[in-house]
């Protein structure tokens, strides 16, 4: 099996950003991955004592799929953040700043309308990820997985509707499943599989339009008996990875 992509999700429900290589560090996730979230008004989350919440505290496609639309690009040398929503003028502020962040969390607010709940808060902490899990893992899907649910479906899903770190190819459909308990060589990095990846009705968000039109949640359960695409793992031994580089089952 081979790393065909590699993404990091700098902002919470916004766009994915493609990496050639990236070097993984022991214990955290990919570096800027869920850096940043937009925390709704009715929010616990405290970035003075940051911990972890579900998704329904923040922007997030489950909840709030118009935010597909906004296009967003972030500078981790900068700390800018662009974003371009339909018919406007791309809208560049600083994540580093009071000022900055407030404006962020006003257009996205004002973007997403009702769906924004009181007054959100543009959010991060250091060494904190808002992921949809506690641990800080590495979300893997197997491109062969995935493609047996599009053949069972009768549909063409883009991989990007899963949001993962790494998408390889080669090897069985949901040969990934048994990797569970086991550590992986993936490029320079060595990884353990910690759990499967429970896919939800963010999964049906078109990313390109903003309309569900998929279920693959609903399509998982119906033909493979469970709702699950692709694994966790966290990163026992750093390392840089590249599309292009071997994953190996060490066992």
């Amino acid at each position: 099996m081979r790393i065909e992509s590699i993404y990091r999700y700098p902002v919470k429900g916004l766009t994915a950003e493609a990496l050639e290589d990236v070097a993984l560090t022991p214990g955290a996730t990919l570096p800027e991955d869920r850096r940043f979230a937009l925390a709704q008004g009715d929010s616990a989350f405290d970035p003075a004592s940051p911990h972890w919440l579900p998704k329904r505290n923040f922007g997030c496609l489950m909840a709030n799929a118009r935010l597909a639309l906004v296009h967003s690009a972030y500078d981790s040398r900068t700390g800018d953040l662009a974003l371009r929503f339909p018919g406007e003028p791309i809208f560049v502020a600083s994540t580093r700043t009071d000022d900055g962040r407030a404006a962020i969390a006003a257009r996205l607010a004002a973007f997403m309308g009702e769906d924004a709940r009181g007054a959100p808060r543009f959010v991060e902490a250091p060494g904190h990820s808002f992921s949809d899990v506690a641990k800080k893992v590495v979300s893997i899907i197997g491109l062969t997985s995935l493609h047996a649910l599009e053949q069972a479906a009768g549909a063409a899903l883009d991989p990007l509707r899963f949001r993962a770190n790494v998408y390889v190819s080669g090897g069985k459909p949901w040969a990934e499943f048994d990797w569970i308990g086991q550590e992986i060589q993936l490029g320079q990095a060595r990884l353990r599989v910690v759990k499967r990846i429970v896919r939800c009705p963010a999964t049906e968000v078109n990313p390109e339009t903003g309309e569900r039109d998929a279920e693959p949640p609903r399509w998982l359960r119906t033909h493979f008996g469970h709702a699950d695409l692709g694994v966790y793992a966290e990163v026992l031994e750093g390392g840089r990875i590249a599309a292009g580089d071997a994953l190996e089952v060490l066992g």
